[in-house]
This record gives C-alpha cells, structure tokens and sequence, in this order.
C-alpha cells in the first residue's frame, strides 16, 4: 500500500516560514503587504501559480520575478523548518511497517532535496513529485504519475493533506484520502472532499491505514 504526503503543513511545520519568505518576496518589489492568512491559502500551488494567485495584477514577467524573490528569501533564511508533533514517528513506523511513502508536493525538485537532505529522511521516500516536474495541484496529474511509476491502482495508495488542493486532486482520481487538522486550510474545508479520515496527528492514522491493508490483502 502507498502512502502519499503533501509536504508543507503536513509533514513540514513550514507555513511560518513560507510566509515570511512572501513578505520579504514583496517588500522587495514594492508590492502591498498580504496577512499571513492569505499567504496561507496557497500554500501548495506550484511557485508561479501561488504568486500568480496572491498578486493577479502583475503580469508574467512580474511574478517570475516575484516567485524568484521568494526562492532567493527562502533559502537566505536559515531555519529548516521541522516535523509537525508525531509527522516523524509515523513516517518511521509507516516505513518499518512496509508501507511504501511518497511525497507529492507544491515544492520545486531543488527544494524538496534539499530539506530532505538537511532533515536526513530521503531514504523513508521511494517516490515524489514536485510541482515544477508537472502540473501544480489541484491537477491530480503529480498522483497519476506517482502511481504509474510506483504500480499502484489508485485503490491501493492513501493522499494525506492539509489543503483543499490537496483533497480535490485525490478526490478527482478517486483515491482515498486522510485530512489533518493543523495545515493551512481550516480541517472544515476539508471535510468537504469527504476524506476517509481526519486525524490532529499522524500517527493516529497508523491503526486505520493498517486495517486497510488487511481489508485490500
């Protein structure tokens, strides 16, 4: 059985982060200050697509410029950003079960390396798509692909977010999902997409996702 992660807000205790980064992204460019609750609304997006949403009226050329800002901030700052409580413990105990881990993340290739790098934890993960390696969320075009190169029906994996865009990618190709609580996008939203689990912590997610490999043998 697959297991698919957002990253950021999931696993990642990153949103403070993010958004202090796209301040800093827009003060550069004399942009008007946003509240952390609408930076928070697109965390997820692909980079270009989550400017391109905070800041509609510049134009293209504008928001790659921006986006840029943004990746040079984010990588100047020196937190890394940690696990949310409990995210590790059940990576682990998820990985020593034999479940295999995947990651499909609004967060270019070059970043999700880096932090799984600076974490130590690219080894729990067999496969990832980033969004600058296919479509951004909520396109279910990253779980697809995660699924053709993992052979996996879509019955047999589990997405595991904390965004809308997160539940509605997975709820488009039918595969079952699992809300938390903590992320960006209030756990009411979510329960909309109607996942089959909403847990305040990942490890109480364990007890389900074993059961359900029993019942799918």
């Amino acid at each position: 059985m697959l297991i698919i992660f957002d990253w950021d807000g999931t696993v990642s205790d990153s949103t403070a982060k993010i958004v202090r980064c796209v301040q800093s992204a827009a003060k550069d460019m004399a942009l008007p200050a946003l509240a952390p609750e609408a930076i928070r609304e697109i965390i997820g997006l692909s980079l270009v697509n989550a400017m391109a949403q905070l800041y509609p009226q510049l134009d293209t050329a504008e928001v790659e410029a921006l986006a840029a800002a943004y990746s040079r901030h984010y990588v100047a700052d020196n937190e890394t950003p940690g696990f949310y409580e409990g995210a590790l413990e059940a990576l682990e105990q998820l990985h020593d079960e034999g479940f295999s881990l995947a990651i499909a993340t609004g967060k270019s290739r070059k970043g999700l390396d880096r932090v799984l790098a600076q974490l130590g934890v690219a080894s729990l993960f067999s496969f990832s798509r980033c969004a600058d390696e296919t479509a951004s969320k909520p396109d279910p075009l990253m779980l697809n692909e995660i699924l053709a190169v993992s052979n996996r029906c879509h019955s047999r994996a589990v997405m595991v977010g904390d965004t809308e865009f997160d539940m509605a990618m997975a709820k488009a190709i039918a595969m079952p999902r699992v809300a938390v609580s903590y992320g960006a996008h209030h756990i009411d939203r979510l329960k909309a997409y109607e996942p089959k689990l909403c847990v305040d912590n990942l490890t109480l997610m364990l007890p389900w996702l074993c059961q359900q490999r029993e019942v799918l043998g």
